[in-house]
């Protein structure tokens, strides 16, 4: 059974339609790149996965079941914003995952703060946007979920920890989990990709695994990226 999957998913905000009839699978033991220009309905959809928006019409199904209270408790959401209350340190946020999520590994969670030097006694409004940001994948990525959902997770990094989160990602997750990586840094995440999704206007104008991509095109799938996105 696919671990996220969309029937003619539509949603609109008012006038604007943020995604028109989407059709897609995801399996589970995959990293998918939900990949897409600015505004294209990357968040939107994660947001309907999450259970954070509902369709406006279709559905949107995670391991058979409509996003609820069932579902939350096996997926791990990586919001693109911060909302790490400001007066808690790390160390108490792994207490309130440990509380809130049966699957949250907090020796996991601080053996990964501990090698990013992140002292667990510092409160979130002590630390620069970058820490900030680490925090906040370390501690989705230390659930044993069944599905990831990470909303541009290396956006605001340098290089150095760009490589050291994608590392995190690929080591940490269950590997009967489906991890999905929105964002719109192509290059940076192709190398731990299985599939891809491409999103335009609301609409999925293309769903591929990698290999059929650098086979079939015979460039990788950020040159294609730009080819098809070009302005």
């Amino acid at each position: 059974m696919a671990i996220l999957e969309c029937k003619d998913l539509s949603k609109r905000f008012g006038k604007i339609q943020a995604l028109d009839s989407i059709n897609l699978k995801i399996e589970p033991g995959r990293v998918v790149g939900l990949l897409g220009p600015n505004g294209s309905g990357k968040t939107t959809l994660i947001k309907l996965a999450n259970g954070l928006l509902t369709p406006t019409s279709g559905e949107i199904l995670i391991d058979g079941k409509a996003p609820g209270k069932e579902t939350k408790a096996i997926v791990s959401y990586l919001s693109d914003k911060e909302y790490l209350p400001e007066w808690m340190s790390a160390k108490q946020l792994m207490d309130f995952f440990t509380d809130f999520y049966a699957d949250f590994d907090r020796e996991r969670a601080k053996e990964m703060l501990t090698r990013l030097g992140i002292d667990e006694t510092m409160r979130i409004k002590q630390m620069s946007k970058g820490t900030r940001e680490k925090v906040q994948l370390i501690l989705v990525m230390s659930r044993q979920a069944k599905l990831y959902l990470l909303d541009e997770p290396i956006g605001g990094v340098d290089p150095a920890t760009r490589d050291y989160i994608l590392d995190t990602i690929i080591r940490n997750y269950n590997p009967s989990a489906a991890v999905v990586i929105s964002t719109h840094l192509i290059a940076d995440v192709e190398q731990v990709l299985d599939d891809v999704i491409f999103i335009q206007n609301g609409h999925v104008t293309l769903q591929s695994s990698v290999d059929e991509i650098r086979e079939e095109k015979g460039k990788s799938v950020d040159a294609y990226f730009r080819e098809v996105f070009k302005c």
